[in-house]
């Protein structure tokens, strides 16, 4: 009995009662209805067995009994079998109070009752009582769990969505007080050991870092961790077996998505080195270097969004939708899992925000302006680089392989000379120059041909690796190892979301744009 109460619980205890009964051994609530039954979890159906006549019945009837007659115990004689019904002790029944609150252990067993089955019954109560108090406690504890966990989520993604001051709001219930400047930690837990790793992570910093259990992958772990916090990672790589991790640059708090995207990146390389641990460092974000003209661009191409009224008070607005195409555009498919909405419903806001800004969202052209445009709206102007003294107002043709977006020679509204702020436009600034050139180096090299190639052709596949394994004359699992070859040398996802094929798709289309301009 005491080795059940330990390692079974009560439903372990049930079913060994139920055996020593030979019978039907159940938990029962004053009003007679069935809890637990042996055999069954307690949240499964009470089902009892074949040989055993009308089991719920005679329980309901033997509660009403015992509750009219105010009695400690109950037992009846029905035919070939006998109801024993004992109250468990506990909260529920404070000595000197009425019991007939409390739940009742329910034993229904053939005639003969054998010979000290009421004794053992009785000597049952209180481990059984424990159990069922143990149990709650338990559950209890998960739902603290869940609610920290789901409320820790909520603050990371208002943190993604640039809605920092809500995010510092709600956190102010939660510890620790999120930091600012951080680094973003992402962390790959070996099969099912997330809580473990979680534990080890909190434990490595001293409780200084927010631990977020990801909402899109199974196995990461999302940390914000204070800038002095950066030999945390590893030492959480070095503790743990198998576990991968990838590190962001120094970010101000409200650049937390861009960490994120960072951190991700890094982690793609962390796989395929013996450490399992990489910091990201490399160029800056696109975001900071276009200037007041990229700025102007991408206010011109998200005001139809940003402006969207919607017909119906139960359809997404404007910062609902702009939010969905942030969290599409970086998780793909499982966007889903990061908005909590059905894929439907995904589906339904792609389609409206498509329409709203003239955008074919299946090309990747136009998925990486629209990344690029909601990464310079969450970026401060403050700390773009500032406008070049002069521009190049001679358009800029399209590219054979890197066709332009939809929308790149629009007039942006509310501008005389909308014409000349286009995205290729953008792309011809000496800063974002640069930037494109520091992307492409590792791939510009002359032995690294081949990589330019196996490049060019997905990104002109629109990401796909059938298309690009047969452009390529090669199979798919090849074109596969190619690319996870090519995340080393970039030292940048690829095939997983978020992806650096949007920063790619731009940086080979600014170098090809300024190289059409220096011929023309």
């Amino acid at each position: 009995m005491q080795r059940l109460a330990r390692n079974g619980g009560t439903a372990g205890l049930l079913r060994w009662l139920a055996g020593r009964a030979d019978g039907w051994a159940g938990i029962a609530r004053s009003d007679g209805t069935v809890l637990s039954v042996s055999g069954a979890a307690p949240s499964g159906p009470p089902t009892p067995p074949a040989d055993t006549p009308d089991v719920l019945r005679l329980v309901a009837e033997g509660v009403r009994a015992l509750t009219e007659r105010g009695a400690l115990a109950y037992s009846h004689d029905t035919g070939a079998h006998t109801v024993l019904l004992f109250p468990l002790p506990g909260p529920h029944a404070p000595h000197g109070e009425d019991r007939g609150a409390a739940p009742l252990l329910a034993v229904v067993t053939p005639r003969p009752v054998a010979a000290g089955l009421a004794t053992l019954l009785a000597d049952v109560l209180m481990p059984l009582s424990l159990c069922r108090e143990a149990e709650a406690v338990e559950r209890k504890r998960r739902r603290v769990d869940l609610a920290e966990s789901r409320g820790r989520e909520a603050v990371l993604h208002l943190l993604m969505t640039g809605q920092l001051s809500i995010a510092q709001q709600v956190a102010g219930a939660l510890r620790p007080r999120l930091p600012d400047p951080v680094r973003v930690c992402v962390v790959e837990c070996p099969g099912d050991s997330r809580d473990e790793v979680a534990r080890v992570c909190a434990e490595a910093d001293g409780g200084r870092s927010w631990i977020v259990r990801c909402p899109v992958y199974a196995r990461h772990l999302i940390l914000v961790s204070p800038d002095g916090g950066a030999s945390t990672d590893e030492a959480v790589a070095a503790l743990v077996d198998r576990c991968v991790v990838g590190v962001s640059e120094q970010v101000p708090l409200a650049d937390t998505a861009t960490g994120y995207r960072q951190a991700f990146h890094a982690l793609a390389v962390a796989r395929e080195v013996p450490g399992r641990h990489v910091r990201f460092g490399a160029a800056p974000e696109p975001a900071l270097v276009v200037g007041t003209a990229g700025r102007r661009w991408a206010e011109a191409l998200l005001t139809p969004l940003l402006t969207h009224v919607p017909r119906r008070a139960q359809d997404p607005g404007s910062q609902e939708l702009a939010a969905t195409a942030a969290s599409w555009l970086a998780f793909s498919s499982h966007a889903t899992d990061h908005l909590k909405v059905h894929r439907n419903t995904l589906a339904a806001r792609l389609k409206l925000i498509g329409e709203l800004l003239g955008l074919d969202l299946h090309r990747l052209a136009d998925q990486a302006a629209l990344d690029l445009a909601l990464r310079i709206r969450a970026t401060p102007a403050p700390v773009c680089t500032p406008e070049a003294a002069q521009h190049d107002d001679v358009p800029a043709p399209g590219h054979a392989d890197l066709p332009a977006p939809g929308h790149a020679n629009v007039p942006a509204p509310g501008h005389a000379n909308g014409a000349a702020h286009d995205l290729d436009e953008v792309l011809r600034r000496p800063a974002v120059q640069e930037w494109a050139a520091r992307q492409l180096a590792p791939v510009a090299e002359p032995v690294s041909g081949a990589a330019e190639v196996t490049l060019r052709t997905w990104l002109r596949c629109e990401g796909r690796l059938g298309p690009t394994a047969a452009e390529l004359g090669i199979s798919v699992p090849g074109a596969r190892k190619r690319l996870t070859r090519l995340e080393t040398v970039l030292q940048r996802s690829l095939l997983r979301p978020p992806s650096a094929r949007y920063d790619l798709w731009l940086a080979l289309r600014a170098r090809d744009t300024a190289a059409a301009v220096a011929t023309s």
